[in-house]
């Protein structure tokens, strides 16, 4: 008997319009792939909310499973890389764009996506992390990886309260820098300083509209999670030799900028592709995460909700409403 379980499919309706609720699927519907999972917890990420609405840049074809994080135990392997009883994370790749996600109790997926679950970090841990709080690292990663010091200055991350954000606001201030959190969320101030934020300013203070080319150098360097005119602010008030990294869109996917801060200042600009991240340095961050970054306060981070309560969710995603992260439990 084909077994059966709990899945959040989207699918498309006669008249075109999108709808999701969780039905029962079997095993047999899942794709190809060299490691089954079992999966224990996912979370959110704003990925999954556009694959969830019917996103066509994210997900081609429905009816599908979002879910871009899982994190379970192996159920069956024909890899040798790992055998049944195994705790693993997998995130990234295509993983709920095209392949059936995390938001299915199962997984099917190659053994290349899958990584090992550091000895100090739990299953549930990991997914409060997930894609947003892996971004964050490699963001910090690629910031000292330019050689940024925490004597050199502040480092601004804008999107605070959002996933990514939360999450490098914590690292960053865990790992000795000062922080500088920018939010257009007033009332999260508590919880922003909670996470070791040493300034919380205004969205404003970071979406100038003048035409200077160049403004007063603020920043040693910045994480930017939202993208649009604020990325713009952000790279023409860097300092000398700042380094900015991005990786989000919320604002704007376009970006308006010249050349200046670049060729009169020094400043890098890094783009993060985490989803593509290379299976070694995977190991390595999250070998980090459950380490030397690892937050003491994680639990704060997270809301948890079962697979049947994650819709709302989605919903309040997508109008900006997430502070931190929703831990999503199929256990």
């Amino acid at each position: 008997m084909t077994k059966t379980f709990n899945a959040l499919v989207v699918s498309e309706a006669a008249d075109g319009s999108i709808v999701r609720g969780v039905h029962r699927r079997t095993i047999d519907e899942l794709p190809a792939g060299a490691v089954l999972i079992r999966v224990h917890y996912s979370s959110l990420n704003y990925k999954d909310a556009l694959s969830a609405t019917g996103h066509r840049g994210i997900t081609r074809r429905y009816p599908h499973t979002p879910g871009v994080d899982a994190a379970g135990v192996v159920e069956e392997s024909a890899s040798p890389a790992f055998r049944p009883g195994d705790e693993v994370i997998c995130t990234g790749y295509d993983l709920g764009m095209n392949t059936a996600g995390g938001f299915g109790q199962y997984i099917r997926v190659p053994a290349e996506w899958v990584v090992p679950r550091p000895n100090s970090l739990s299953l549930r841990d990991s997914m409060i992390y997930g894609t947003a709080g892996f971004t964050a690292a490699l963001a910090v990663y690629r910031l000292q990886y330019q050689g940024v010091k925490p004597e050199h200055g502040d480092v601004l991350v804008t999107g605070a309260t959002g996933g990514v954000g939360s999450v490098a606001v914590a690292i960053l201030a865990h790992a000795g820098y000062r922080v500088v959190a920018a939010t257009g969320k007033p009332q999260e101030r508590e919880f922003l300083t909670k996470l070791g934020a040493a300034e919380i300013i205004a969205r404003a203070e970071v979406d100038d509209t003048s035409d200077r080319p160049l403004l007063a150098g603020r920043w040693a360097a910045a994480v930017d999670t939202v993208g649009g005119n604020i990325l713009s602010t952000v790279l023409r008030s860097l300092k000398v030799r700042g380094v900015a990294t991005c990786c989000g869109m919320v604002v704007s996917p376009e970006l308006h900028a010249s050349i200046f801060p670049f060729i009169l200042r020094g400043a890098t600009l890094i783009g993060l592709d985490s989803a593509n991240t290379e299976a070694s340095l995977r190991r390595t961050l999250w070998s980090k995460l459950a380490s030397e970054w690892k937050i003491p306060w994680l639990n704060e981070l997270a809301q948890e909700c079962a697979l049947e309560a994650l819709s709302p969710q989605i919903d309040r995603i997508l109008k900006g409403g997430q502070t931190g992260r929703v831990l999503v439990s199929l256990i």
